[in-house]
């Protein structure tokens, strides 16, 4: 096991380089042509996630919010809590800082990718559907890159991450019971599948309904404790931010390699936890029912914050707060950060962390199911397919809460790059589409207009099957509700 973990760092250590380079090309790229579209757009962002669905006829419709709340329940998991200290643990306190820049710039990317997913969604059993694997058909016309796109991200999203966030609910049980034991891993391995299938089962509405409460609630819970941490500590503050800018840019690092670890690690969990660039978003994004695409770009742009600047920097400031000392006996994941909560406010942050990380994990693991589904949906229309699809994931979760921590970690860093080479390669051409639709988005606000798009002012988009002159008609009255 030891051999194939070794092997499956050497590659990511490698391949990794290329995978941030093209972040960063793509985030600086997209910020630049849209003249900072993730920061002149904030208010507007607030505003577009409240609104009722555009052109409903029944109350099937997937609103905004709750598009928002699907992709959230994905990106806020287990890369906040576990993936953060993962991070800190290896990367050091640097590592924060390039998590929140690469938010920064992955506001950009998030909102492109949202925004085509958008534009190239086609009509789906119960709700819309859409994603990666739509737009670089209809879009670049590659149909056989959009087959490889569709079977990484459900191997990427319905096993690997998913066994990833079984293994931290195992992780958090079994830390909060005082040391490993094989017999609690079995019995929340069997509950998770049990809770799991109840929902999946249900399709995108039950699915869609059980996030709409469970990730705000669980994340604001999550955020008002290190609230307090942050303010039992208010003295330290000046120093923990001095100190995390201070590893991360070299200024107290002796060797190259240290500030190495503390930009890659930062970046691996970064993008593990808010998702930008990487593909997996846009499945959610493609589900919401809009009067224009640009307003679910700007929705999950939003999000790209919720997830890095909120929740994971409340990760971080629990940890760095409490002053950690990282060596080969130091706690890893999850450990480190209920070790550092329970030092702050006492003992019952031990099974407060266990139920927000259940929550929020499982609410990962559902959310995760879904970008699998709308890809098993793209590959094969058989219902066959899908159910298959999902007792394979109620498997993934079972073997997550009694696998390896490490071996989880690697594979879902090596599955991540591979999605985001694909997905960032396929948005950079096709990001002039998303810039049009800006143009035409903006235009229509000047005006005093609520923006609604119609498939005629846009010719020079190969492939949309949707937004035609008649449903924009229909759309018009319940966006001016």
């Amino acid at each position: 096991m030891d051999t194939l973990v070794d092997a499956v760092v050497g590659i990511n250590d490698t391949y990794w380089y290329l995978v941030i380079a093209l972040l960063v090309i793509a985030g600086v790229t997209f910020s630049i042509w849209s003249l900072l579209v993730q920061v002149r757009f904030i208010p507007e962002m607030f505003r577009t996630i409240t609104e009722k669905p555009s052109g409903a006829k029944d109350d099937d419709s997937i609103s905004a919010f709750r598009a928002f709340t699907i992709s959230a329940a994905s990106r806020v998991g287990t890369g906040n809590v576990a993936g953060v200290a993962v991070a800190i643990a290896l990367g050091g306190p640097g590592a924060v800082f390039w998590m929140w820049m690469l938010a920064l710039v992955g506001g950009a990317t998030a909102f492109v990718e949202s925004t085509l997913a958008q534009l190239y969604k086609v009509r789906g059993g119960d709700s819309f559907v859409g994603g990666p694997a739509y737009y670089i058909r209809d879009g670049l016309r590659l149909p056989w890159l959009a087959g490889i796109f569709a079977v990484i991200i459900t191997l990427t999203y319905g096993f690997v991450f998913n066994s990833v966030q079984a293994n931290s609910i195992s992780a958090s049980v079994q830390a909060n019971l005082g040391g490993d034991s094989t017999l609690v891993a079995w019995i929340v391995g069997i509950v998770l599948a049990v809770i799991t299938a109840i929902v999946i089962f249900g399709g995108v509405q039950r699915l869609s309904a059980v996030t709409e409460v469970i990730v705000p609630l669980m994340a604001v819970a999550y955020v008002a404790v290190a609230i307090i941490v942050l303010a039992l500590n208010i003295d330290q503050v000046p120093g923990m931010i001095g100190l995390i800018i201070e590893h991360a840019l070299g200024i107290r690092e002796v060797t190259g390699a240290a500030f190495g670890a503390a930009l890659m690690q930062g970046m691996r969990r970064g993008l593990f936890s808010n998702e930008a660039g990487m593909g997996s978003v846009p499945n959610a994004a493609a589900t919401a029912s809009v009067s224009h695409p640009v307003k679910q770009g700007l929705v999950q742009a939003l999000g790209v914050y919720f997830d890095t600047i909120l929740v994971c920097s409340a990760t971080a400031f629990i940890i760095l707060l409490s002053d950690p000392q990282f060596g080969v006996d130091s706690p890893e994941g999850i450990g480190l950060t209920q070790s550092a909560l329970q030092g702050q406010v006492g003992q019952w942050a031990g099974p407060f962390l266990s139920i927000v990380i259940f929550f929020l994990a499982w609410s990962s693991v559902l959310g995760n199911t879904y970008y699998g589904e709308a890809n098993i949906r793209f590959l094969s229309r058989s219902k066959g397919a899908i159910t298959g699809f999902r007792a394979a994931v109620l498997l993934c979760v079972l073997g997550g809460s009694l696998g390896s921590v490490a071996l989880v970690w690697s594979l879902a860093d090596l599955f991540m790059g591979f999605m985001a080479t694909i997905n960032l390669i396929a948005i950079l051409p096709l990001g002039g589409l998303a810039m049009a639709l800006l143009k035409d988005y903006s235009q229509q606000k000047a005006e005093g207009k609520n923006p609604v798009f119609r498939r005629s002012s846009l010719p020079q988009a190969r492939g949309v099957s949707l937004w035609d002159d008649e449903e924009a008609e229909s759309w018009q009255e319940p966006a001016n509700r």
